[in-house]
């Protein structure tokens, strides 16, 4: 079990170069990830039931004793991004299917890589996992009303597939996993020891079934994609620093509020726009998560550099 969480450690770690190993794999041999595609969401609860197992009181604690920063957490997360990803679309008139996949990933809640990158980037992690846990929960209402929202001038957008899909795939296996820990109780700590390896090995997979399916499209229009996509990703990031420091927070807040505006639960994105859109609008899901794990990475590296002599303990 040592070994096995050693590796786990040692995956998580090195998660980024993974993906952007399986994605290039993936797109220079496509044959061999396109029978992947059908675990796409299967992957996707899977790491959902590993976030329930390791949800834990102090994390919606952290709600009742900061509201107003996980207020404003949360609002940033639902209001930058989308914002964004629709300005963005408007400006570089993207086609259709790109258009809602890029809005689509920017409607996503975060992903439990911010909660990572915040602890590798000395930021506040009980504030980062607070975040990702409440956007997360409220992703089945919020994220089918925003695509509707803001996608539908591109293509039809079904308000209750979104929102019936969500709550598969994202809360049911939270509840899930909630459950677990009850029943297991101090068992279940051997069982997140190995999550990181279960996340990583899922997200890869996801990743390589979306770019294997998109192989063509990418080809042809993936450059314009990717442009957008660190566009995208690097305005969230500079944004939400911004919308911290805007409020007053301390360093560590802003460190926290920057990764968890930027990095997007893009393996959602993925599963919801293969399963209600196309393999083309899932490819900014997919490339998304290449590069902002790469780029969160990269941020997390400078921020830890950063202190403040000035800051002073959260309040």
């Amino acid at each position: 079990m040592r070994a096995l969480a050693a590796l786990s450690r040692f995956v998580g770690n090195t998660f980024a170069l993974w993906i952007l190993l399986f994605a290039l794999l993936a797109f220079y041999q496509p044959a061999w990830f396109l029978p992947l595609a059908k675990w796409i969401v299967p992957l996707l609860g899977l790491i959902m039931f590993g976030m329930g197992l390791t949800l834990k009181t102090e994390d919606f604690r952290e709600v009742a004793r900061r509201p107003l920063r996980v207020l404003i957490g949360v609002l940033a997360q639902f209001l930058i991004m989308p914002g964004l990803a629709w300005l963005l679309c408007q400006v570089l008139r993207l086609p259709p299917e790109v258009a809602v996949g890029v809005i689509l990933v920017g409607c996503c809640p975060g992903g439990t890589a911010s909660n990572v990158m915040t602890w590798f980037a000395r930021g506040d992690l009980a504030l980062s996992v607070a975040i990702t846990a409440v956007t997360t929960l409220l992703a089945p209402l919020v994220t089918p009303a925003l695509i509707w929202l803001l996608a539908s001038a591109w293509l039809p957008v079904q308000f209750g597939a979104l929102f019936m899909s969500i709550l598969q795939v994202v809360l049911l296996p939270i509840a899930l996993g909630l459950i677990a820990q009850r029943l297991l109780g101090v068992r279940v700590r051997h069982l997140v020891e190995v999550l990181p390896l279960v996340s990583v090995v899922s997200i890869v997979i996801i990743v390589a079934a979306v770019v294997a399916a998109s192989q063509a499209k990418i080809a042809e229009s993936g450059l314009l994609i990717m442009a957008v996509v660190v566009l995208h990703n690097g305005l969230g990031l500079a944004l939400g620093y911004l919308a911290g420091k805007l409020f007053g927070m301390p360093l560590a807040q802003r460190k926290t509020l920057s990764i968890e505006v930027g990095m997007q639960n893009s393996g959602l994105g993925a599963a919801l726009a293969s399963a209600h859109f196309s393999p083309l609008a899932a490819v900014p899901s997919a490339l998304f998560s290449v590069w902002h794990n790469l780029s969160g990475s990269l941020l997390a590296a400078l921020f830890r550099r950063m202190k403040d002599e000035s800051d002073k303990p959260a309040d």
